[in-house]
């Protein structure tokens, strides 16, 4: 076993691991454990009691935090000429369509999140081997397929996050930094916690929400009291 540094010591000496935290005193916690020099992500992990291989215990949506993520994030918008102006006032990054499809082709990946048509997916379907396994293909069910390009942007742009449960039954999402003040990661994480209780599918049995954990990058994990979100 690894030995641990100084701060890493330090780190769980704040924290009793036998214990659960409320969402408050457990987003406060996460603030005081990190000992990083960079402004570190705050990340939940949700364990559902639903199975993902069965199609109807699917658990996936989108949430926009009420505070962002603290994320610069990096929009593509693939749009026709028509769209251009709107995506570029909204705030994209990058806004084209051919140019950017040859450049994904040849391994470009350089952003967070694509805003595309649906007149345009068709373009897109041959990038599936590219933009899949990052994450990346655009989808209507989470809002990044649309006419409405410029709200799709702004959305991201607000803190507009998807989210979808692993093939373990658990939902990995980022949800603020350590640098916002213990009151706005609770009320992020709360906003995610409560979309995925309002997604619980009707064919799921037993418990739902198993377990949240909370922490940051390189922290420990806070285990936060179900019972209390």
């Amino acid at each position: 076993m690894a030995k641990l540094t100084k701060k890493q010591k330090e780190a769980h000496a704040k924290l009793d691991s036998s214990k659960s935290y409320d969402l408050a005193a457990a987003s406060s916690l996460v603030k005081d454990i990190t000992n990083v020099k960079f402004d570190a992500s705050v990340d939940l992990a949700i364990r559902l009691g639903v199975d993902p291989r069965k199609a109807n215990q699917m658990v996936r949506g989108v949430v926009t935090l009420p505070h962002g993520t603290g994320k610069d994030v990096k929009v593509l918008a693939l749009v026709t000429p028509d769209k251009e102006a709107d995506a570029k006032a909204a705030g994209a990054d990058y806004v084209g369509l051919d140019e950017f499809l040859q450049k994904i082709k040849g391994g470009w990946t350089d952003v967070d999140v694509i805003i595309t048509m649906p007149s345009v997916m068709g373009k897109l379907g041959p990038l599936g081997r590219i933009l899949g396994p990052r994450g990346l293909m655009p989808n209507p069910k989470t809002g990044t397929v649309t006419m409405d390009v410029a709200k799709a942007v702004t959305d991201v742009k607000a803190g507009k996050i998807d989210f979808k449960v692993d093939k373990t039954g658990i939902v990995h999402a980022a949800i603020g930094k350590v640098s916002f003040d213990a009151k706005k990661i609770e009320e992020n994480a709360n906003e995610l916690i409560q979309t995925i209780i309002k997604l619980k599918p009707t064919t799921a049995k037993g418990t739902y929400v198993k377990s949240v954990f909370m922490s940051s990058t390189m922290s420990p994990s806070i285990e936060v009291e179900v019972k209390t979100v």
